[in-house]
């Protein structure tokens, strides 16, 4: 049986602790057998208070081994308390794999089992994750990232993409996939996807749209014609268009532009890749085609989202590089 750990200080968040606890409970429902034993831990045991003012009680770190540990997200200033880091430094050491849901990434930083890793951690957190150790490659705008057997996620929700990715790891796909159908949430957000979306603003009602919309996210540098996402959404073409333009105000072949947009915007911001291979990456069938819908969504074309990327990186607070990048001037 794989063991757990969910490492708790005072104050944390009890949806980043509720959240991936959740889910690994479900895929011990699903899996005949215990698949995970699950236990919540802190450095000294006992009760510990979160956020919410909720008890929690846990057991002390060294009472068991763990082959997984996950530092659960909260106020930062409990981080900093030597004797938790003396704690989380022990586990790291004898651990296999380590990850950290939201802002748990600034303790798992303490062990310095970051350095020189990718990380991520939640979007409003992460400019201070990066100033405060330089040696962390910070990605900001990552729901989740694996760097071998460590493993960060960004905040609240995050931290369920996260568990359905280990779940997947431990169990495969179709484990993952139908506990994700038992939490209703999509299976899954990839690692990669931006912790910002311009589709969630439409909020479908129907769980078979948002279905069709978790599929196209999932499939952008793919052919995404409306049989298809009507089939992935289990509907008929006419009903699907119908219910799509109905609930999202788009239809499904301007909502998939919009996402492809949206994705090609991230890779923009974040590296030096060719604009030609971003475009057939994202599903452009070429990188006109990309130009004239970045100019019609956003009133720029990719190569100034590309440079106020870049000019973001000395300069820019990250409100200032949404706006540059999302809105018209």
């Amino acid at each position: 049986m794989h063991h757990i750990g969910f490492f708790v200080c005072p104050n944390h968040r009890i949806l980043d602790l509720a959240g991936p606890l959740g889910a690994f409970e479900e895929a011990n429902i699903l899996i005949e057998g215990d698949a995970y034993r699950l236990t919540v831990i802190s450095e000294c045991g006992g009760i510990v208070v979160g956020s919410s003012g909720v008890p929690i009680h846990t057991q002390p770190f060294r009472d068991a081994a763990f082959d997984t540990v996950l530092f659960i997200g909260g106020n930062i200033g409990p981080f900093q308390n030597p004797d938790v880091i003396a704690a989380a430094k022990e586990l790291v050491a004898g651990t296999l794999r380590v990850a950290s849901v939201c802002s748990g990434a600034f303790l798992l930083a303490e062990t310095g089992l970051l350095d020189g890793r990718r990380a991520t951690t939640h979007w409003r957190l992460a400019p201070e994750l990066q100033q405060r150790y330089p040696q962390i490659r910070v990605e900001t705008d990552r729901i989740f990232i694996s760097d071998r057997n460590v493993w960060t996620s960004a905040g609240i929700s995050a931290g369920i993409d996260l568990a359905l990715a280990l779940i997947e790891t431990d169990h495969g796909t179709e484990i993952a996939r139908n506990v994700a159908r038992e939490l209703v949430v999509p299976y899954r957000r990839s690692g990669g996807q931006s912790q910002f979306s311009a589709m969630s603003q439409m909020e479908p009602q129907s769980d078979r749209i948002r279905m069709a919309l978790a599929f196209a996210r999932d499939h952008l540098s793919e052919p995404l014609p409306i049989e298809r996402l009507a089939e992935a959404a289990r509907l008929s073409v006419r009903q699907f268009g119908r219910a799509f333009r109905s609930q999202t105000g788009e239809t499904p072949a301007k909502a998939v532009e919009r996402l492809r947009v949206e994705a090609a915007c991230v890779r923009l911001q974040s590296g030096s890749e060719p604009i030609e291979q971003i475009a057939i990456s994202v599903g452009f069938s070429d990188p006109e085609r990309m130009r004239r819908a970045f100019v019609k969504l956003h009133g720029h074309p990719p190569q100034a989202i590309r440079r106020a990327g870049r000019r973001s990186c000395l300069h820019m607070t990250r409100t200032e590089i949404c706006e540059a990048s999302c809105y018209r001037p």
